[in-house]
């Protein structure tokens, strides 16, 4: 008697995303085994203790052989060892490439060097994130810096192209290239306050408005430095702050405008000359490098500071912003409006977005 048996050989990869979970997040395979069990997977499956250890082990083992493959995603997609779906590649590169809201708060802006490396087991004791993850995560930054940081075209674009990483990640990685690149500012107590999402909206901006690819979608570099002579360009609205007649006629046209729309107008109208100053002053200091590191704490000392202790609502401060703005427009005599606009549209939108009232 003859019996037929239909076999099937399959060698697809498996991906447990709990397991991978806590790959990533630097636990060692004993403490990712406790974790397992506390989780209550020995009563779902029915597995023993022994069964569970290896299944883990075997899970890691897969990981640290993919993790070379992780460092340029496009290769992953092309390798034939690992049988692997797309959907589970985008999920695997997503997840090795995210990052933690604590730990790039305390690297934001710093040099992606050696120096800062040595810096991560006090980062990891201050956030509670593992070593191990730290590590994974500031070499990713690091990585991604080194591949983009002199290439043509978007830099988001660029992100995409050689990590393929979802658009909102790319955008978070772009912010994160600039800030390093230009080494701004973050860590000062007063801008404890800031979050990653607050920077990374203003790095969008800027990167918009005031780099070299702004101007010029071919030269090298284009999203990453700022435009040198845009930044010289700048000195030339001091004018406005310089000029006792423009600076009287300024502040003359933007409390006609507000008068009785402004809850405090009065606030407004006694300090409009030191905010306008604080914000001309911020734009022509800006040559200098420490003074570009220094913008956002300038921002925040010379307008959301005194704003703040006027207690500004956000509506109020919109408002006169977005008034201050136009009315330099109807300055006659003032010849610089295109570099104003293009200064102030960021600038506008940055300080909108760093005023917590």
């Amino acid at each position: 008697m003859t019996s037929e048996l239909d076999i099937f050989v399959g060698n697809t990869t498996l991906i447990d995303e709990d397991v991978y979970r806590l790959w990533l997040d630097g636990y060692s395979v004993s403490d990712a085994v406790a974790l397992r069990v506390r989780s209550g997977i020995l009563e779902q499956t029915g597995a023993t203790a022994a069964v569970l250890q290896s299944d883990t082990m075997d899970h890691y083992r897969t990981f640290h052989m993919l993790e070379r493959l992780l460092h340029a995603p496009p290769k992953l997609l092309h390798q034939l060892i690992f049988q692997i779906p797309p959907s589970r590649q985008a999920l695997l590169i997503e997840r090795y490439y995210t990052f933690d809201e604590a730990f790039v708060r305390e690297v934001l802006g710093k040099k992606l060097s050696k120096g800062t490396k040595k810096d991560l087991d006090d980062i990891s004791t201050k956030t509670g994130i593992t070593l191990k993850s730290c590590r994974r995560q500031f070499d990713n930054f690091k990585r991604v810096f080194k591949v983009v940081e002199e290439m043509r075209g978007s830099l988001v674009d660029n992100i995409q192209q050689h990590f393929l990483l979802s658009d909102r990640l790319a955008r978070d990685y772009a912010a994160i290239v600039f800030f390093a690149n230009n080494r701004f500012e973050t860590g000062k107590k007063k801008l404890q306050y800031l979050s990653f999402g607050d920077f990374a909206f203003c790095a969008e901006l800027m990167i918009q408005n005031w780099t070299l690819g702004a101007v010029d979608s071919q030269v090298d570099d284009m999203d990453v430095d700022l435009d040198k002579e845009f930044l010289q360009d700048l000195k030339e609205l001091k004018v406005l702050v310089a000029d006792k007649d423009l600076l009287d006629l300024h502040k003359s046209l933007v409390c006609t405008a507000l008068r009785g729309k402004l809850g405090v107008f009065s606030e407004m109208e006694a300090n409009f000359k030191n905010l306008s100053r604080g914000l001309v002053n911020v734009a022509a200091k800006l040559t200098h490098n420490k003074d570009v590191r220094d913008l956002f704490v300038d921002l925040v000392e010379k307008f959301v500071e005194p704003c703040r202790s006027d207690h500004w609502p956000l509506s109020d401060v919109r408002l006169f912003l977005n008034q201050y703005s136009a009315s330099v427009h109807s300055l006659d005599g003032f010849r610089y409006q295109a570099l104003w606009d293009r200064y102030m549209g960021t600038l506008r939108g940055c300080l909108l977005r760093l005023y917590h009232d």
